[in-house]
């Protein structure tokens, strides 16, 4: 159990700090209460001595400067008035040590007590700021001049009855508490900033890690080039493009097997095969669009950094005819797949704010989609464009005649492999 001692400084925390605080302004509370507790037991010393020494003289001042410090603080924690509080208590580390020098006597028969007031402009640098301590050192300043005044004009001569070797005393003891304060708030304040700065060094890092794996998730789901567009606070992402290669990707049959296998293993064999699609994808730099089922979509020529992209459609969409036919629990289930390929202008964009995805839009998509819906399982068929560029490096079988909703008769191609002399090509390179 903790003890009581811990429960009020856990009590006064909760009273002097409010959860809108900032890390700085949390540092500037704590660190203003601490001063007022170190200049309360500052001056109790003080007087201690004072007295255990002999020498009696008026507490007034101090009883007065204690009462004001404590009530002020007791306000402060009811009322959460930190501004009240803090030129309350600024204002009696700036005043009260002239006060107590002038009581005494002058500079020298107080021991320089004057200099408990250099807490104030000081303090006001670290509880206020920069800027708001310049009224507070000049305060000093005046202050300082006044009291020399005094000691040259109207104090020269007067005896105070304390002996020289006490004065040279409590010289030493003040320099030692004021030297010693000053050097705890310093070090309480650079403690509590190194606090801080972790703090934040760690939250940053944790926000790092959180923004590296947003980004990961938003290039899972976009194009690098779309998602950058997004970052950018690019509210509407729409592009005609005029020459863009489409392919579409069915397992044909899946259908059928997700009625015979469980939930969870057709979930990790789709999951298998399209995750060795990707990797395929990476590796000839195309761009996956989506998945809807079983059905995979794919494209390249969507940015202006390569040329090649129909000649890497064709390499890859031979690679996963080939994966399909290899793959043990494809080939044991029968399954085969339609890949089918078209060349020309899409219009692309983002739709949606909430699962946006990235589509795209126009014939070439329709004709891609529809020579695979009306392929022959384990074939590769593409439009005529597409059949253009390829038909220098690439073996096809046709041209073939076949029906398209929408669009009637279309001529087709099936894409077999490279050619001999292509193959040698790509080896040598």
């Amino acid at each position: 159990m903790s003890s009581p001692l811990a429960k009020l400084v856990a009590t006064l925390e909760m009273r002097a700090i409010e959860r809108t605080d900032t890390e700085e302004q949390k540092l500037k509370k704590n660190l203003l209460i601490f001063a007022c507790g170190l200049m309360s037991f500052g001056v109790v010393l003080w007087l201690a001595i004072y007295w255990a020494m002999g020498l009696q003289f008026s507490t007034t001042i101090p009883l007065v400067y204690q009462l004001i410090s404590v009530s002020s603080l007791a306000y402060y924690l009811v009322k959460r008035n930190f501004e009240s509080f803090r030129n309350i208590q600024l204002s009696l580390f700036l005043f009260v040590p002239f006060v107590m020098q002038w009581s005494i006597g002058n500079a020298v028969t107080s021991s320089g007590v004057m200099l408990w007031a250099l807490l104030a402009p000081l303090g006001a640098v670290f509880f206020h700021g920069w800027r708001e301590s310049i009224p507070w050192f000049i305060a000093y300043l005046v202050l300082t001049a006044v009291s020399g005044f005094i000691d040259f004009y109207l104090a020269s001569g007067r005896e105070s009855g304390i002996p020289l070797p006490t004065i040279a005393i409590f010289f030493g003891l003040n320099f030692a508490a004021i030297s010693t304060i000053v050097y705890l708030l310093v070090r309480y304040f650079v403690a509590e900033n190194e606090k801080i700065k972790r703090r934040l060094d760690l939250e940053h890092a944790m926000l790092q890690e959180a923004q590296d794996k947003s980004e990961r998730l938003l290039l899972n789901v976009l194009p690098e080039h779309i998602a950058t567009r997004l970052k950018q606070s690019e509210t509407t992402i729409a592009d005609g493009l005029a020459d863009v290669t489409v392919m579409f990707a069915d397992i044909v049959n899946f259908t059928k097997l997700t009625e015979e296998m469980a939930p969870e293993e057709m979930v990790a064999l789709l999951n298998k095969v399209f995750s060795n699609f990707d990797f395929l994808l990476e590796k000839y730099g195309l761009e996956k669009i989506k998945t809807v089922g079983d059905a995979y979509m794919a494209a390249g020529g969507l940015t202006r950094g390569r040329t090649d992209y129909v000649q890497s459609m064709a390499e890859l969409a031979l690679e996963m005819r080939t994966l399909v036919s290899e793959h043990p629990a494809l080939k044991r289930h029968n399954l085969s797949i339609h890949l089918g390929i078209a060349t020309g202008p899409v219009v692309a964009g983002v739709i949606g704010t909430k699962r946006f995805i990235y589509d795209l839009w126009g014939d070439t998509v329709n004709i891609a989609s529809r020579l695979t819906t009306e392929g022959v399982p384990g074939r590769i068929q593409v439009d005529r464009i597409t059949y253009a560029r390829l038909r220098n490096r690439f073996q096809f079988e046709g041209p073939f005649t076949v029906t398209v909703k929408g669009k009637g008769e279309l001529t087709v191609y099936r894409l077999i492999g490279r050619l001999p002399q292509s193959q040698g090509l790509a080896a040598g390179a």
